[in-house]
């Protein structure tokens, strides 16, 4: 009994020393990237993620660093590294994390940025790809503030580059900032919480 007491209090101990490696882990990969050093957090949030095959969460930082950090490049060589390292991040994950609305809503991103470098190539083929993407992410979690405010802000880049009304999309993006303010913070550490600085910018600017 004492023995078989041991092992259990040495693999509870494992457990939480490995526990308390991820939150280190993750946390200064997380400083990294407030820090703007993506090549860094990147590296990082990928040695983590070999770590911890099971977990979805360290690829999709991974994926999400080199993602917004591809918005306004204009050098194409780093670009393409760039969107394509956040792509196979975001695939593998899926495969760990299947039907998940947050990754839905990167994978969307990573279309966005393609589109955002060069509409005329990418804008015809990424951009019904996006659509069905957001809709799918929706059906999974209608109320995912995340979920609704992306959703809101690609149909709003839609609705102005064909010239038409934004007004309609600002009710989601004041239904998002709403939920964003009432969500709950999930039980699994890491788990996405960004966007409600963002929608209340973009709701500001519905207003003004």
């Amino acid at each position: 009994m004492k023995k078989l007491i041991v092992t259990l209090f040495i693999a509870v101990s494992i457990t939480a020393s490995a526990q308390d490696r991820y939150t280190e882990g993750m946390s200064k990969a997380m400083q990294l990237w407030g820090e703007q050093k993506i090549t860094e957090a990147s590296n990082l949030f990928e040695r983590i993620a070999m770590a911890e095959p099971d977990n979805w969460l360290p690829y999709y930082y991974a994926a999400l660093v080199n993602t917004t950090a591809s918005f306004g490049e204009k050098d194409v060589t780093k670009l393409t590294q760039q969107l394509e390292k956040a792509k196979e991040f975001s695939d593998v994950a899926k495969n760990i994390s299947p039907e998940n609305p947050e990754l839905l809503v990167l994978e969307a991103l990573i279309n966005t940025a393609w589109i955002a470098y060069d509409g005329e190539t990418y804008g015809m083929t990424l951009s019904g790809k996006n659509a069905q993407l957001y809709n799918e992410a929706l059906q999974l979690a209608p109320n995912n503030p995340r979920v609704i405010f992306s959703k809101a802000e690609w149909d709003m880049g839609s609705a102005r580059f064909f010239g038409k009304d934004i007004t309609p999309y600002c009710q989601d993006v004041e239904r998002a900032v709403e939920l964003f303010a009432t969500a709950e913070s999930k039980e699994e550490p890491f788990y996405p919480d960004w966007g409600a600085d963002r929608a209340k910018q973009v709701l500001a600017q519905c207003k003004s």
